[in-house]
């Protein structure tokens, strides 16, 4: 019955029925979700789900500035918002992610931490990627943390996850033309243009380049990742 069923886990661990103490009940998040086992790790940083805990801090973060004012890095023109919003709006869309997880349809998010700091975040997506073998990539740091390299160090680690270790055949990304701090990271990284795509921001048409890189242009650099063979399954891929 359900009233026995709610009753029973408002009960501390050790009252439980003793069925429920089998080692083949005793499950932790990480049994059903491997994704928060991901991990990569490169030279200062460290790429990774966030605990709750942490992303509030990632909120935190993003509510404190992520580019200078007057500044339009984003179509979604979330860091619009006011602080309190656009740190809600950061922790909303990490958990649609995760909610919306399909192996056809996927979104990474991972908090990007140096010396356990959040120092940003970056998202590593696909559709039918068993099918068409393409990823895209979007990142945001901190403005405190802008110019040190980080940027292409984040985006260098999910490079790596998607062709070394998922396989894909190339990664696109769209940036503003007029965002060159994420143009000179996408050509820093041997992405080549792609086309344009043209769409609209308060009203007002706005133009970005389409940039691709493939397999053939991708340069391996030096990242550790753990925790992957557990959820392979779950990006679809192979």
């Amino acid at each position: 019955m359900w009233r026995s069923t709610t009753q029973a886990f408002s009960n501390p661990a050790n009252q439980l029925p003793e069925v429920w103490r089998r080692p083949e009940y005793c499950h932790v998040l990480t049994d059903h979700w491997p994704l928060r086992r991901l991990c990569l790790t490169t030279d200062r940083l460290v790429l990774r789900q966030p605990t709750e805990e942490e992303l509030a801090l990632v909120a935190d973060l993003a509510a404190s500035g992520v580019h200078l004012p007057g500044e339009r890095p984003f179509l979604t023109p979330w860091t619009d918002l006011a602080p309190a919003e656009r740190a809600l709006w950061v922790m909303q869309q990490h958990w649609a992610s995760r909610g919306s997880w399909a192996p056809d349809d996927w979104s990474l998010g991972l908090a990007v931490f140096r010396d356990e700091i959040p120092v940003g975040q970056v998202y590593l997506g696909a559709r039918q990627f068993a099918v068409l073998r393409e990823v895209r990539t979007s990142s945001w740091l901190g403005l405190a943390h802008h110019g040190q390299g980080y940027g292409t160090e984040a985006r260098t680690a999910l490079l790596h996850l998607a062709f070394a270790e998922l396989g894909a055949e190339a990664a696109l990304s769209e940036v503003f033309q007029d965002n060159h701090g994420s143009q000179a990271v996408s050509r820093k990284l041997g992405y080549r243009p792609d086309g344009i795509s043209r769409d609209v921001l308060h009203g007002e048409p706005v133009i970005s380049d389409r940039l691709r890189l493939t397999r053939a242009d991708w340069q391996g650099h030096a990242v550790q990742v753990e925790g992957l063979e557990q959820c392979r399954s779950f990006f679809g891929g192979q």
